[in-house]
């Protein structure tokens, strides 16, 4: 199974260019987020600003085995990183329960097992 993470620290996002073209696939996460980097209806805008100049930060809740954003992630390359993401393609095995763990924004892949604290 093919699992998208980011791999420099800053933290998963897109940018809107792979934001746009996951709308254009009718992804049903992308078209439930709010663009951002639209103009307002009387085209004064965009929405927000702040962060566009990284190339923005879309779908961070995305799910990250999601079949249309590792098909943009392969297409696009780096162009679909986000504001200060770096990501890349981990293959998992299908018979493995995992989850993506983090440090400042920097993920890997870990095996799901049971922890207490």
């Amino acid at each position: 199974m093919k699992v998208v993470i980011n791999s420099c620290y800053g933290g998963f996002s897109i940018s809107r260019k792979a934001f746009l073209k996951l709308r254009e696939m009718g992804n049903k996460h992308a078209l439930k987020e709010t663009d951002y980097g639209e103009l307002y209806k009387d085209g004064s805008g965009p929405r927000r600003t702040w962060g566009m100049e990284r190339g923005g930060s879309f779908l961070r809740d995305i799910p990250r085995d999601d079949k249309d954003l590792i098909k943009i992630i392969e297409e696009m390359g780096d162009e679909a990183n986000g504001g200060v993401a770096s990501l890349t393609i981990v293959e998992v095995p299908d018979d493995v329960e995992w989850e993506i763990d983090e440090y400042d924004g920097y993920e890997h892949v870990a095996e799901k097992h049971r922890t207490w604290s």
